[in-house]
C-alpha cells in the first residue's frame, strides 16, 4: 500500500517532468486550471494549478472548487505516474475517475 509521502513524491516528480517540458507545450496548450488529486484509500488530497504547461503550487489538502479532479487509490496513482497503468484502461475499469469538462480533458491528454 502506497504512503502519503510516496504519493507526494510522485506528484512532485510529475511537476518536475512537466516543468522540463513546459517550453515545448506552452504555446500549443492553453490550459490554466486548478487541479486536485484525491487519494481515496489514504483519505488525503493534493492540489495545485496547471498553467503554462506546468503544475505549480502543489500542496497537501483538498480544493473542492478545483476545475479538474482526479480520484484514485495511492497504488493506482503511483502506477499511473510511473507509466505502469494506462489512463484509458484505469478509467474503463473505474480504478481512476477524472472530473473535468471535455475540452480540459483533451488539453490535459496532450499535456501528459
Amino acid at each position: 500500500m502506497a504512503s502519503v509521502d510516496e504519493c507526494r513524491q510522485a506528484l512532485e516528480e510529475l511537476a518536475a517532468r512537466l516543468d522540463r517540458n513546459a517550453a515545448t507545450v506552452r504555446d500549443r496548450i492553453d490550459l490554466d486550471r486548478t487541479l486536485v488529486c484525491r487519494i481515496t484509500d489514504l483519505d488525503t488530497a493534493f492540489h495545485g494549478r496547471l498553467t503554462g504547461g506546468r503544475l505549480v503550487g502543489l500542496t497537501e489538502g483538498d480544493d473542492p472548487k478545483a476545475k479538474i479532479a482526479l480520484s484514485s487509490t495511492g497504488d493506482d496513482l503511483l502506477a499511473l505516474l510511473r507509466g505502469e497503468l494506462e489512463i484509458t484502461k484505469a478509467l474503463a475499469a473505474r480504478r481512476v475517475s477524472i472530473k473535468a469538462n471535455p475540452f480540459d480533458l483533451m488539453k490535459l491528454r496532450k499535456l501528459l
